[in-house]
């Protein structure tokens, strides 16, 4: 293949997207560069706020409370007002709430302010779902939320490096005050490009009282632990992971921000024209995700082969090819799953269910490392990559079954 091929079946993975996608990606990249505060909290906390660890680890707390809350209530909103004005509320209350956040002092409101910013905050993730599926043609809608997941990422790429630059010039103060007017912002673009009349066949007029609950789906609920187990592990990379790096192999900052960002360069490049490969192959949203889940037990298997820095190269490289396959088609699974019931209640529990793993993992690692160390902390994350396997490989033969009966 040559390059002037690649380069179009690259730029061919980009087309059939609806506007309304490409604006609710727009404003998905301002919010999520926009929450640059969290990727500094911890910091914030313990240096300007002067609390010792310990106190953190509650704030965190109720940082993953705010959001498993957020996610129930965000799914219950849009089945109640529809997702257009479920996001536009949670874009507002997030701009006003992010810029009071830096004014209480005690560990205690800090505590509760969080929750209530991730609350606000998370209300807005199954709403987006169910607008980008309304918005989105049944033929792209992996696609559709490929280019979502590509503005997530370069968000959350942009925002740090941002919000690095206004400490450094305008204090941690700055953070709090540029997340309100980005969240703001993003309100405003939402209302003026993003007309709900244009997907009301889809999503607006919904009857949920006739409507299936997604906690009475047992396929779905399934899926969600298949989701919450994917999830437990994979957000390692972004806690232990890292320890693992500077402990074991005692590299430095720069080196752990180049695998790091290794990461963010193979997804950002190589995604969309992978999942663009992949649908044409016509296979079960879950056969792709299981796959995935497969690469990402590679990539801890890797770990305990030997001391080698070209493993945790090669450990990155499975990851991120994993995360690529499990991803984009878990939601798609979700999304077409929700076609059963109340789409809010379905996609509130997806995001609910990963929500669930940022409370439990990272703590969890963290325990694990330091009672067992890192080689059996490898060996029992990828022992539960073979359980997330099994559960995703039953939920796709259990939903099988389902379509056959009706």
């Amino acid at each position: 293949m040559t390059i002037k091929s690649m380069s179009s079946f690259y730029i061919s993975s980009f087309k059939g997207l609806s506007k309304e996608v490409w604006w609710l990606a727009l404003l998905t990249l301002i919010n999520r560069a926009g929450t640059m505060v969290i990727p500094f909290l911890s910091l914030y906390l313990t240096e300007d706020r002067g609390f010792s660890l310990e106190n953190v680890a509650w704030v965190m707390s109720a940082f993953g409370l705010g959001s498993v809350g957020g996610s129930w209530l965000g799914g219950y909103l849009n089945d109640k007002i529809g997702s257009y004005k479920t996001m536009v509320f949670s874009l507002f209350a997030s701009g006003v709430l992010f810029t009071i956040a830096q004014y209480p002092t005690n560990i205690y409101a800090i505590s509760f302010m969080v929750f209530i910013v991730m609350l606000a905050a998370d209300i807005f993730r199954p709403a987006m779902f169910v607008a980008l599926r309304a918005y989105s043609k049944p033929e792209n809608q992996t696609r559709s939320l490929s280019l979502i997941r590509l503005a997530i990422n370069l968000g959350f790429s942009v925002g740090p490096a941002l919000g690095g630059f206004l400490i450094s010039y305008g204090g941690y103060g700055a953070l709090f005050w540029v997340d309100g007017v980005t969240c703001t912002l993003a309100a405003l673009l939402l209302i003026l490009k993003l007309n709900p009349k244009k997907a009301i066949n889809q999503q607006e007029e919904q009857d949920t009282t006739k409507a299936e609950s997604a906690y009475k789906d047992r396929v779905y609920l399934l899926f969600a632990l298949g989701v919450m187990l994917f999830g437990f592990i994979f957000l390692q990379y972004f806690s232990t992971v890292p320890l693992y790096y500077r402990q074991s192999y005692h590299l430095s900052e720069e080196v752990i921000g180049l695998l790091m960002g290794f990461n963010g360069l193979l997804v950002f490049v190589f995604e969309m024209p992978l999942i663009k490969y992949l649908e044409a192959r016509k296979k079960h949203p879950l056969y792709f995700a299981s796959l995935g889940v497969l690469m990402l037990l590679i990539s801890f298997l890797v770990f305990n082969l030997n001391h080698w820095t070209g493993w945790l190269w090669i450990g990155m490289f499975w990851m991120s090819i994993g995360e690529m396959y499990a991803f984009p088609f878990a939601n798609a699974f979700a999304m077409e799953r929700a076609k059963r019931g109340k789409l809010g209640q379905y996609m509130g529990l997806y995001t609910l269910s990963f929500s669930i793993s940022h409370i439990l993992g990272h703590n969890s690692g963290m325990q694990l490392i330091h009672f067992y160390g890192y080689p059996l902390t490898w060996w029992f994350f990828t022992g539960l990559c073979i359980v997330g396997l099994l559960v995703f490989l039953r939920t796709m033969k259990l939903d099988n079954r389902t379509k056959e009966i009706v």
